[in-house]
């Protein structure tokens, strides 16, 4: 029988979970919905995480605003071609809930668009950070966030 030979190297999942945890300041006990290429993997170690009320995509079932945090894997993907996933993932969101995406290592262009196709989606831009591996972006609904109210 073959040995079998266990990579040292985190899996995906164990590289992204925390720093995306850190942004969105959530709760072992906060609805949490998973997607992209790797949402089930990114659910199940949110699970070893100790994370029990997560989803990966949601079935066309569920109600709409019922949960507080969504966790976007967006790497080898355009971010051109996230505006239509922020439409459909935002219906699921608490008016409240905070959106994170993680994202391959960008150019600066590459930010300004993905804040352009936040802002068009009704998302404010509220914190950030940079790893060797990828980058995460943290963002909020313009009616949620008291700062964004003209008086």
């Amino acid at each position: 029988m073959p040995h079998m030979i266990q990579s040292r190297l985190p899996f995906t999942g164990q590289r992204i979970v925390e720093p995306m945890i850190a942004l969105a300041r959530c709760s072992q006990f906060q609805r949490i919905i998973v997607t992209g290429a790797k949402s089930a993997e990114l659910m199940f170690e949110l699970h070893r995480h100790g994370y029990i009320r997560v989803a990966a995509t949601p079935n066309y079932g569920a109600a709409a605003g019922q949960y507080d945090v969504a966790l976007v894997d967006w790497r080898q993907r355009s971010v051109e071609a996230i505006e239509t996933t922020l439409d459909w993932l935002a219906d699921f969101l608490a008016p409240a809930g905070v959106l994170v995406i993680w994202l391959d290592p960008q150019q600066p262009a590459a930010n300004r668009k993905l804040r352009a196709v936040l802002q068009r989606c009704g998302f404010l831009v509220e914190a950030g950070s940079v790893h060797a591996h990828g980058c995460a972006v943290s963002a909020r609904r313009h009616e949620a966030n008291p700062r964004s109210k003209v008086a």
